[in-house]
């Protein structure tokens, strides 16, 4: 009789090994290995090998081309970050901190699609199904074919499916549930994986649309194996703070359509909603200050004007503190060396701190050139005018260059009211606002 060989899982990210380490070398979590039985080491290999069958490889010139078919959530910003609504037969995972809004919007969007027909089933495994009817209540989303089913066991949950068609299906969350054939605690690495991979089939067999809910770590990433999110279709993360009342829906991975665009939502007292009108939620122009500067970045095909906030303040310390929420810190740090190297700014003895207005985070270099406008406003106590933009790229030698889209983002700010702006390269396009060009860091200075 073959001697049985051992094998050891992270719990943390998944990763296996023949042998128990103290550390995991995959993401160095401490004492998170666990050895697996005969059954659950049966189920890591056939999650992990591609599935087996007669069918034949194909030329790429002989397969037909299928179109991607949607239906509309009947909400303007999913729809929008998920490249033009719901696809059947997608399994989409929603992820974000406590509180943000996960539940309160798929339930609202279960009961728009289950207004427009569609048999639409709410699996929580969190909640009762009570306290899911008090926030159905609160929403507006009491709708006949709207289905909720209180319920951690799959195979409950598999059995409803057998019982009544449905299109579209939210579970909240996967790390609750548990399937009776894999011998571990919910929400353990091999639950994840197995009930992924049976809920995948499902979407695919059946094609129905499933939005699954993951909870995060404190590090912002999905608990459980990163397999999770490969095995998904979208993976789709809520941004912002549970004390704000903006949101943010940020999509990560979408086989179905781009992933640089973003939905905005606001909490309201009968949920959330989608913000109809955003382009004035991240700018103040009712007074102007010092260390505050305006800017136009893109999210998708989206443009937002941005306030950048900067603080430079004396330091006493030996090391100075540098210190960004909603910009990149070491691109920053880029910026500070640059502003005293080229413009002889001795930002070395001052603390700096950078602030993007709104919550929101600032993904594109179009913004460099505001960032060095706030900072010198701040340093020098001088007033930047409410009236003026600030877009450019800064590179390390001190250019100004120029960023895609400006004919959209001047559009924008346009419509804004906006009347000056300061950019590396006057747009092809007429436009009303008067554009000034800056082509290095220098003749920032000329400005203060």
């Amino acid at each position: 009789m073959a001697k049985k060989k051992p094998l050891f899982e992270c719990q943390h990210c998944g990763f296996t090994t023949p042998k128990w380490m103290g550390k995991c070398t995959n993401c160095g979590g401490w004492d998170s290995f666990v050895e697996l039985s005969e059954a659950q080491q049966e189920i890591v290999k056939l999650t992990s090998l591609a599935p087996t069958g007669s069918a034949k490889a194909q030329s790429i010139t002989e397969i037909t081309e299928t179109a991607v078919e949607r239906f509309s959530s009947n909400d303007v910003e999913l729809d929008m970050v998920l490249g033009g609504g719901v696809v059947p037969g997608s399994l989409t995972l929603i992820g974000g901190s406590p509180g943000v809004g996960k539940s309160t919007l798929l339930l609202k969007v279960g009961a728009n699609i289950a207004q427009s027909g569609k048999n639409v089933l709410y699996v929580t495994g969190e909640e009762s199904e009570g306290q899911v009817k008090l926030r159905a209540n609160r929403l507006g989303a009491n709708t006949p074919q709207l289905y909720l089913l209180s319920e951690i066991r799959l195979e409950q949950v598999l059995l409803e499916l057998s019982v009544r068609a449905y299109e579209f299906i939210i579970i909240d969350s996967i790390q609750t549930l548990y399937s009776e054939s894999v011998a571990s605690a919910p929400g353990s690495v091999t639950q994840v994986r197995q009930i992924t991979f049976d809920l995948m089939r499902i979407a695919k067999e059946r094609r129905i649309a499933i939005f699954i809910i993951g909870h995060i770590t404190k590090e912002g990433s999905i608990a459980g194996p990163r397999v999770l999110e490969h095995m998904v279709d979208t993976v789709l993360y809520f941004e912002g703070d549970s004390a704000q009342e903006l949101r943010i829906l940020r999509g990560f991975k979408n086989r179905f359509g781009p992933t640089s665009e973003i939905g905005v939502f606001e909490m309201r007292s009968e949920g959330l909603i989608s913000a109809k009108n955003i382009s004035s939620r991240f700018f103040n122009r009712n007074k102007s200050q010092s260390g505050s500067a305006l800017t136009v970045v893109m999210e998708g095909s989206r443009p937002l004007i941005l306030e950048v906030q900067a603080l430079v303040s004396e330091s006493h310390a030996p090391n100075p503190k540098r210190q960004a929420t909603g910009f990149d810190t070491n691109r920053l740090n880029m910026l500070l060396a640059l502003l005293e190297r080229k413009l002889e700014i001795p930002l070395n003895s001052y603390d700096v701190f950078i602030n993007i207005a709104g919550g929101i985070k600032i993904n594109e270099p179009s913004a460099d050139l505001a960032i060095l406008a706030a900072i010198i406003s701040s340093f020098r106590n001088r007033i930047i005018s409410k009236e003026t933009i600030f877009i450019g790229e800064v590179s390390l030698v001190g250019d100004i260059r120029e960023v895609v889209a400006l004919d959209v983002r001047l559009k924008e700010a346009q419509l804004q009211h906006f009347t000056r702006a300061l950019v590396a390269k006057k747009p092809h396009e007429n436009t009303n606002i008067k554009c000034y060009e800056l082509d290095e860091v220098t003749k920032l200075l000329e400005w203060f």
